[in-house]
């Protein structure tokens, strides 16, 4: 079994028995972006968090020590994605991304957001236009060190 194969398994178990993120986070007492993350396969879980996991999704005892490995993140199956709503975010960065550079140094100085000490918060803002997605990302900044 690997961690595909258990991926696999909490999707189909969250579809069947139409299982929300925001529930099973609520129960984690965690984000509903970090629960989701973990898994689907991007977060190693603590053994509790392991356990909790494989009941709520009726897993079978050797899924448990899959979820507390170490994942291989990044696992998107192309270097373009092809799914439509990650695209977007593929584009976002395409268009955006010096953008976001060029303020991250210009208030910042040269270094990096951290995607390791990083919070996220997905919401959905009501819009006369239609519903817009808000998503609020906080990492902390790593200046680069002269050695």
């Amino acid at each position: 079994m690997n961690r595909n194969d258990v991926t696999e398994m909490i999707m189909t178990a969250k579809i069947a028995k139409g299982i929300k993120w925001s529930d099973v986070a609520a129960s984690f007492g965690l984000a509903k972006e970090w629960v989701t993350s973990a898994c689907l396969g991007q977060m190693a879980m603590s053994a509790e968090q392991a356990s909790m996991t494989a009941e709520i999704f009726s897993l079978p005892a050797e899924a448990i020590p899959v979820l507390q490995a170490v994942p291989y993140k990044g696992s998107l199956p192309t270097a373009v994605p092809t799914d439509p709503l990650i695209y977007r975010f593929y584009e976002l960065i395409n268009v955006y991304g010096t953008t976001f550079k060029e303020l991250i140094h210009e208030e910042f100085g040269d270094g990096i957001m951290s995607a390791i000490d990083f919070k996220m918060d997905l919401k959905r803002e009501a819009h006369s236009a239609g519903d817009r997605v808000a998503i609020t990302m906080s990492g902390k900044f790593l200046p680069y060190k002269t050695y």
